[in-house]
């Protein structure tokens, strides 16, 4: 069985387990509950629509590719994140754009992944309702980053974002009020917030 099909029947075996998944973040902390059921997502005159790739490489130790911002960016910079954002009016839906933020950004072909399926929404502090994409993409492509966005491209093990043990919570202060985010650290790179918190989800989702 391909690295695709099997990420495509333990996707799907996430929801059989009845299991419970972070639905986004406020000041307040984490909201826990099952994010696929938002009521103010943007059909509902919620947040803004996004999309994120989780580019998994196809290798026997499968890897997943995430960026670190540049620190010029007037948002989020610095930070390590998955490459995706809105979700533009011309987009055929949150996979078309999510394939085609990953290009833009990281010069990966949108024609390449192999596409799993769609994990767990997730509504971010500053107003994002995000849809994770999950995809299957060959190994050791010769990727070259958008410079203005992308100071770095790097490859995560899959099993270590996936081991809960990774998954240390941490509590912040945001505008003047405390927040419980996750964070992992790997050669490095501190993954925090939304694309910890997404990470966590896609770990809960294919059983960890």
């Amino acid at each position: 069985m391909t690295l695709a099909a099997r990420l495509r029947v333990r996707m799907a075996a996430g929801d059989a387990r009845g299991t419970r998944f972070l639905a986004g973040d406020d000041v307040d902390g984490l909201i826990d509950g099952v994010s696929a059921a938002l009521a103010d997502g943007p059909a509902n005159g919620g947040g803004t629509a996004a999309a994120v790739l989780f580019a998994i490489t196809d290798r026997p130790k499968p890897g997943v590719l995430l960026t670190r911002r540049t620190e010029t960016l007037r948002a989020h910079a610095g930070q390590v994140a998955l490459p995706g954002g809105r979700i533009d009016p011309g987009d055929d839906g949150p996979v078309a754009a999510a394939l085609r933020e990953a290009e833009e950004e990281i010069g990966l072909p949108r024609h390449l992944p192999d596409v799993v399926g769609i994990a767990d929404r997730y509504r971010t502090v500053t107003g994002y309702d995000v849809t994770p994409v999950v995809a299957v993409v060959p190994p050791d492509l010769a990727l070259v980053p958008q410079e203005a966005e992308v100071a770095a491209l790097f490859e995560v093990p899959l099993a270590f974002l996936l081991d809960p043990e990774n998954h240390a919570p941490r509590t912040m202060t945001w505008r003047g009020r405390e927040r419980t985010i996750y964070e992992m650290t790997w050669d490095g790179n501190r993954i925090w917030g939304a694309t910890a918190a997404m990470i966590v989800n896609l770990a809960r989702r294919l059983g960890a």
